[in-house]
């Protein structure tokens, strides 16, 4: 690999997906406040809401992903404009 072209933080964290529990270990430079032991070595650990172990695309099931209500504050927002 060339050196010196990659940020100062570039290294490997585990990523997992809250909504599934399944995780996977890339190299990355995102942030992460958390930690996590994977085969007896630590990585930084970045939460996610949705990866392709859930999302509906990937997994070829329809299921409803409502984090902090989105989808009711969607519904009480443009509740005027539905047809009566």
């Amino acid at each position: 690999m060339k050196q010196g072209i990659h940020p100062e933080n570039y290294r490997e964290v585990c990523f997992k997906d809250m909504s599934t529990g399944d995780q996977f270990i890339t190299k990355s430079c995102a942030s992460a406040k958390d930690t996590i032991e994977v085969d007896g070595v630590e990585y930084p650990l970045v939460k996610m809401e949705i990866s392709s172990f859930s999302h509906p695309f990937y997994t070829g099931k329809m299921k409803l992903v409502d984090t902090a209500g989105r989808v009711d504050k969607f519904k009480n927002r443009y509740a005027k404009f539905a047809k009566k």
